[in-house]
């Protein structure tokens, strides 16, 4: 199959680029480089440097490649800076996703898989949260991504666009070509190994003091491998009809200090640590039920164990000490 993977340039459409190219998809990878690599992009895949609201260039690309399905991966994803900069997001998420839509509805191409988030869900009111959970994000960031899932819906209902909407939960890891390179970095698991590294001088946790058992957040994290597989397997399954999927995997989650713990034992070296203030928002446990994923697809994670995830992305740290540059 003809696929193109907007944001294949970047740390989790790197990977899915990986995977299906390792299946014997053809790609091509549609990217900007503002924020991705273009030494990211896989031997195997074709990049187009270009940005989603490039009509023509848009157009031109799913035309001219016969492209039959895409996965949508392009967009801006940091909390804070959506608060600050709520129009760069819905200009971002919202009206790129849509000029992605409309070009799909001028060349005929029916399929798209979604980057979503957990975001869509806000402060969850249960644990782990399922499909069927209210969706109430509080911010500009999750309310970007869950306007564009609406949309699809609408334009599957008038147009036939078959979708299927992935929430992540947290991404991490890396594959043994793909891995995480963010300027700035935000993710605790990169920061914890550059810290290893001496890149950081410090962790900083963001509060100690949450209803957890050892008072830090507990998240939920899923290998990026594990995530891309679950990109084709919702590929596949649109000849089925639309679908909405959280991408976790369930269980108590690890909280902030186990991730500290691990990093340490994996790597072998002390991190130093500073407790910080709450920020602002931060819900003390985000788990996800991956359960209609696993029933329906049968979706199984090979790399759930976080010493895997941890290890992982640590080699790929010390293969690429300046990252892709």
């Amino acid at each position: 199959m003809r696929i193109l993977v907007t944001g294949g340039a970047g740390y989790i459409g790197s990977v899915v680029t990986e995977e299906l190219v390792r299946d014997g998809h053809e790609v091509v990878v549609y990217d900007s480089l503002y924020k991705g690599h273009r030494n990211a992009v896989v031997p195997g895949a074709r990049l187009i440097q270009a940005d989603l609201l490039d009509a023509e260039t848009l157009r031109a690309t799913l035309a001219d490649n016969q492209i039959a399905a895409v996965i949508h991966m392009a967009a801006d994803s940091l909390v804070g800076e959506s608060v600050a900069q709520p129009a760069k997001y819905y200009r971002n998420n919202l009206i790129a996703g849509l000029a992605l839509l409309d070009a799909m509805l001028a060349t005929d191409v029916k399929r798209i898989v979604f980057s979503s988030t957990a975001a869509t869900y806000g402060e969850p009111e249960k644990q782990p949260i399922e499909e069927s959970d209210p969706t109430n994000p509080t911010n500009p960031y999750g309310e970007s991504k869950l306007a564009f899932e609406r949309a699809m819906r609408w334009y599957d209902q008038a147009y036939g666009l078959r979708y299927a909407s992935l929430r992540y939960f947290n991404a991490a890891g890396a594959s043994e070509v793909c891995g995480e390179d963010h300027d700035p970095e935000t993710h605790l698991i990169p920061i914890a190994l550059q810290a290893a590294t001496g890149r950081r001088e410090y962790v900083e946790i963001y509060g100690d003091d949450y209803p957890t058992p050892d008072g830090t957040c507990i998240r939920d994290y899923i290998h990026v491998v594990d995530l891309a597989r679950a990109h084709i397997l919702a590929l596949h399954a649109l000849d089925n009809g639309s679908r909405i999927y959280n991408l976790g995997c369930g269980g108590a989650g690890y909280s902030v200090k186990q991730v500290i713990d691990v990093t340490r034992h994996v790597t072998g070296r002390e991190l130093p640590l500073r407790i910080g203030p709450r920020r602002p928002g931060d819900p003390a446990v985000l788990i996800a039920s991956p359960e209609k994923i696993k029933r329906e697809l049968g979706w199984q994670p090979r790399f759930q164990d976080l010493n895997l995830i941890v290890d992982s992305a640590w080699r790929w740290l010390l293969a690429h000490t300046n990252g892709y540059e």
